[in-house]
């Protein structure tokens, strides 16, 4: 699928793949090996702030898309469901790239990202998941669906940041987005362990230890993959935000080289 670049806004370009209209940033080295970031649910290439520029000084070319429905990317008609978000991204790689790319993937993103891994692994090289589950009974039990349902004013608030000021369609949109994206993960991740395990890319699965996830999940994700690796970091399920300075080197050093698997 070819993309055609339409205009540009705050600093990323929007690109025309088939019906939809997709706005993603692009920076670092453009002769660099290409590493994509995917975003989270209710967020944006923004949250990728504290990355951007590290990545770029490393060498490699960074691409940061907004899903349909998400910072700058008008919404479709359909539900969103986590097969729909991987074949954009596909054809979102087709169209901008000619080898295979880095994927990081945190959140909704990561799960995103394996799904791109599982169905064109010619696309991809390395891939590093950050804070995300792949079934539900990975999930830690917590109270902020029940806050997001109950639709509290502060946690409201906190979900908009990303969307009022970028978003085509506009804030009053926020609300099909909000129920949209809470039907999406009230059924979904529901990957098997067999599943994930079809993954042969060299992948890193970070998580924090006060993530939302399960840390035996976690581990159990890293066993199935033929080459999995685990890393588990003090923090929360914002860490790339909270703690550059500990997950940046972390992530690039392992984008650069496989780290030893046993000591000599």
């Amino acid at each position: 699928m070819n993309a055609n670049p339409d205009d540009t806004v705050d600093g990323g370009t929007y690109l025309t793949l088939g019906p939809r209209r997709i706005w993603h940033f692009e920076g670092g080295d453009p002769a660099g090996h290409p590493v994509i970031l995917l975003h989270g649910a209710f967020a944006s290439a923004a949250t990728w702030g504290a990355q951007f520029a590290d990545f770029g000084a490393a060498g490699l070319r960074v691409l940061a898309p907004e899903r349909s429905g998400h910072g700058h990317s008008p919404d479709h008609v359909e539900p969103f469901s986590y097969l729909d978000m991987a074949a954009e991204t596909i054809d979102y790689l087709e169209a901008v790239l000619d080898q295979p790319t880095h994927i990081v993937g945190w959140s909704d993103g990561a799960v995103v990202g394996l799904l791109v891994a599982m169905t064109r692994p010619d696309l991809v090289h390395r891939i590093v998941l950050v804070g995300q589950y792949f079934s539900r009974s990975g999930a830690m039990a917590d109270t902020w669906f029940e806050s997001v349902r109950a639709r509290d004013p502060e946690t409201i608030a906190m979900l908009r940041t990303y969307y009022d000021t970028a978003s085509p369609d506009g804030p009053e949109h926020f609300d099909t987005i909000l129920a949209k994206t809470m039907t999406l993960i009230s059924v979904e991740p529901d990957l098997a362990l067999d599943q994930i395990a079809r993954v042969q890319h060299p992948t890193l699965v970070v998580q924090a230890d006060n993530d939302v996830v399960q840390l035996q999940h976690t581990i159990d994700v890293v066993n199935a993959l033929p080459n999995g690796r685990l890393a588990v970091l003090p923090g929360t399920h914002i860490m790339p935000i909270e703690a550059p300075e500990v997950f940046n080197p972390l992530v690039l050093s392992y984008l650069a080289a496989e780290p030893p698997s046993k000591w000599p």
